[in-house]
């Protein structure tokens, strides 16, 4: 598959597109009326707002012995059109789980361990965290036939940086080498001590494509040795993967896969189609839908993570961001209790904290809390030494952005700001104009933090040299204690490192937090052995349906 976007484009969008597009539908239209307990501790069904947004499995999997055949039907979020990785998003949302169930994954994250562990790889070691080793499976052969051996793990692995896939741009600033060493030996060497490096390979860059795949640059081809293959292709309809009977773990227990995209705008349809028995599962974001199912008692899987809903403020030269004193009054400025009321009906986990209460990177810290008389005087000052107090900000163009670009506008101006707003009309447009031309001021996006790998989507968002830092945020202090996290080989170190960033950002202030975020993969209570993974994504080889 040729691509249309520029080379810089396409990079840059690769990687972004799918925190852009999810930030943009996350959120629940807007109520007709006020709701005065809008924002309460607990959901409508009763559950602490802790106990829904805690990442882990939900409800027990006890349904006996697999068994064999049947049709899966899996509600995703967003549709992928290629199977290349390199050309769609890796990741649960959009169709990371369906290039999962056809490449497999080197590594795998075990929720239930809190360990990474090898899938399609034998073992992956390191005795110091800069040189990794990779052991892979004798034997293992694509649907082609042909062997996956190093050979076959570098080139696919050449070919996925060479072509952008998701994170490729934080691999070729962390990875110095990738060599084999012999048939069933790969070699990585880093350029700095990474401990969570294994989750590279649980996502889009652990997917090994067959030579044949990517020989031809006219047309991708997916063959992978996952446990299942492609079948067809209807455009907005279905995707439909078949069992690959030769799978190296064994036949999967299910006949197919079937992918269907309900609207990425509407969870709830997606959440009915679950009830209704139209599908066997479904991947909800939207958070007045996650509670709701969490109240109906469905199974699945909670994903939860720091900084779903990011106003991001371009701090580039020539921009009113380029002003600490700027940033800082619009912190100030803003209440996220009151946007959650305004926009999400109450629902989810409002703050500008960087992580929510319930994960494990929780600091304690208290974030610059809501207050007008700091906000007024910080941009006081700012406007004596020149600035106009003009800033504009660029949102997308539905109902539901648009009440909070509403909400935000009368928030600044309360203060002394003149606000003019920038509706954007597309995703593409989205993606454009924050990630490619930096050509904004103010700016909704998600940065979506997961408990399991703090450091890819902070170093991503806040490295001084990353290219998917798209308010132009550079610190030499950040990126320290990003290089400090990175290395982190305990929780505690980990920790202080977290603890140190976000005193860092809540006194530099690169955006400012609206709320946490977090996914659901709901389940009916005939669906057993999906297994979770990185990145929201599930593997489906031990799936099966009574």
């Amino acid at each position: 598959m040729k691509s249309s976007l520029s080379r810089r484009s396409r990079l840059t969008a690769a990687l972004l597109v799918g925190s852009l597009a999810v930030a943009g539908c996350a959120t629940s239209s807007p109520s007709s009326e006020k709701n005065d307990d809008a924002i309460k501790d607990s959901s409508a069904g009763g559950l602490s707002k802790t106990e829904i947004y805690t990442t882990g499995l939900v409800g027990d999997d006890t349904g006996g012995e697999p068994q064999d055949g049947g049709t899966l039907t899996v509600a995703e979020y967003g549709e992928a059109r290629s199977l290349d990785p390199t050309v769609t998003y890796a990741n649960g949302a959009v169709g990371g789980s369906a290039m999962a169930a056809v490449y497999d994954t080197l590594m795998r994250y075990d929720f239930d361990s809190g360990e990474y562990v090898p899938q399609l790889a034998e073992s992956l070691t390191s005795d110091d965290n800069v040189t990794w080793t990779l052991t892979l499976r004798d034997g293992v052969e694509f649907t082609d036939g042909t062997p996956l051996d190093a050979d076959a793990v570098v080139g696919s692995w050449g070919y996925y940086m060479a072509n952008y896939g998701y994170q490729a741009t934080l691999l070729l600033m962390n990875v110095a080498d990738v060599k084999k060493i012999d048939d069933l030996t790969v070699s990585y060497e880093l350029r700095f001590p990474w401990t969570t490096f294994p989750n590279m390979l649980s996502g889009g860059p652990g997917m090994v494509l067959a030579p044949a795949s990517y020989q031809n640059p006219d047309k991708f081809d997916p063959i992978g040795a996952g446990p299942f293959v492609f079948d067809k292709y209807a455009p907005g309809e279905e995707l439909v993967l078949t069992a690959n009977e030769d799978y190296w773990n064994g036949a999967p227990h299910l006949d197919a896969l079937r992918f269907i995209w309900l609207g990425a705008a509407d969870d709830q349809v997606k959440l009915d189609a679950l009830e209704s028995g139209d599908a066997d599962t479904a991947y909800v974001r939207n958070a007045r839908v996650v509670e709701e199912a969490r109240d109906a008692g469905f199974a699945g899987m909670m994903n939860a993570t720091g900084l779903g809903d990011t106003l991001f403020i371009n701090n580039r030269e020539g921009r009113p961001g380029d002003d600490v004193r700027v940033r800082q009054a619009i912190n100030y400025a803003f209440d996220p209790v009151a946007y959650a009321e305004r926009v999400k009906d109450g629902a989810g986990m409002p703050g500008k904290a960087l992580f929510p209460d319930s994960s494990p990177w929780f600091t304690n810290l208290v974030p610059p809390a809501y207050d007008t008389e700091r906000a007024e005087k910080l941009l006081a000052d700012a406007m004596a030494d020149g600035y106009d107090g003009k800033i504009s900000y660029s949102h997308a163009a539905d109902a539901a952005s648009q009440a909070g670009a509403v909400m935000i506008k009368a928030m600044l101006e309360a203060v002394g700001f003149e606000v003019t707003l920038d509706p954007i009309r597309s995703i593409a447009d989205q993606v454009q104009k924050l990630y490619i031309d930096h050509d904004y001021d103010l700016g909704v996006a998600a940065m979506n933090i997961p408990d399991m790998d703090p450091f890819s989507r902070l170093a991503g968002n806040l490295g001084s040299t990353s290219l998917s830092n798209t308010t132009g945020y550079a610190s030499e202090q950040m990126d320290g204690l990003l290089l400090r996290l990175q290395g982190a080989t305990d929780q505690a170190d980990a920790l202080n490192a977290i603890k140190g960033i976000e005193s860092l950002w809540d006194k530099e202030v690169p955006g400012v937090g609206i709320a946490a975020g977090g996914t659901f993969q709901a389940w009916n209570d005939d669906v057993h052995g999906i297994t979770p993974t990185t990145e929201t994504m599930f593997l489906y080889d031990q799936a099966w349906k009574e």
